[in-house]
């Protein structure tokens, strides 16, 4: 048996600190990318974007007249159920951590909720981006494939201005969705409220502007619908529309948003 002896200079010293590096925030979008495809919903609404934008394109071909085959219809034809997929995926990669009670989980691996939203709002850009040249892509194929059928000239009437502003459309939509898993933090209601919000509510202030001639002038400023469909259909040129799309976009994203995190960073999780 050895005796342990203690130095003097040890004594009454601080035990030095394990320093943990944070979890860097790539890694942290990565996970966010597998945890949305990982349950059942969210990998048949990344098979549903593919098979969709099939289904779409192969839909022109079949019922659209000759003349009608350009790479504008295909687009307009895939970018329907893409503006409606797209926002679900964002709503349940926010909601995931609720519905699927992994939020302890995943705000005890990272304390940082702000972290942790802001990998989900990137993964949700990034699969917007890669769905949408995914869907662009289908399109051009279709088109090419259409163009060889009918044997006419291939028509390529969409700019990359507009294919740009085809994708910002999308996103907005997504973000949309993003702000309401945020705020509701439940996979349902997110969903109801965003049908409410994008099918619902333009009607009803369309309406408004009919019935009210001063609210005709104030809605492009307050109708994120409005400035949306401006974007899918190419009409956001001037600054004045920008403005307009700035404008909703700090409305109906921004300060919801905003109050949504306020509460998401002070609620208990269970």
């Amino acid at each position: 048996m050895t005796a342990t002896t203690t130095s003097p200079d040890t004594i009454g010293a601080t035990p030095a600190r394990r320093t943990v590096r944070p979890i860097p925030t790539a890694r942290l979008v990565t996970i966010e990318l597998r945890k949305m495809f990982d349950t059942r919903s969210g990998f048949w609404m990344l098979v549903s974007i593919g098979v969709l934008s099939v289904v779409a394109t192969g839909a022109v071909l079949v019922f659209a007249p000759d003349n009608e085959i350009a790479y504008g219809n295909f687009a307009a034809a895939i970018g329907f159920p893409m503006s409606v997929i797209l926002p679900m995926i964002a709503i349940l990669g926010v909601t995931s951590e609720w519905s699927q009670r992994s939020g302890l989980t995943t705000f005890t691996l990272v304390p940082s909720r702000g972290r942790v939203i802001g990998a989900k709002a990137l993964a949700t850009v990034v699969v917007g981006v890669v769905s949408m040249a995914v869907a662009f892509a289908v399109g051009a194929v279709g088109n090419l494939l259409g163009s060889t059928i009918t044997g006419l000239d291939t028509v390529w009437d969409v700019s990359l201005a507009a294919a740009a502003q085809i994708v910002l459309g999308n996103l907005v939509g997504m973000a949309i969705g993003f702000t309401l898993g945020v705020v509701l933090r439940s996979s349902a209601a997110a969903i109801v409220g965003y049908f409410v919000v994008s099918l619902v509510l333009p009607g009803i202030l369309a309406l408004l502007a009919q019935v009210r001639p001063w609210f005709a002038d104030l809605q492009p400023w307050i109708d994120w619908n409005y400035t949306q469909v401006a974007l899918f259909e190419n009409d956001t040129d001037t600054a004045r529309e920008w403005a307009m799309l700035a404008s909703t976009t700090g409305i109906w994203i921004a300060l919801p948003l905003v109050v949504g995190l306020l509460f998401l960073r002070r609620s208990e999780v269970k």
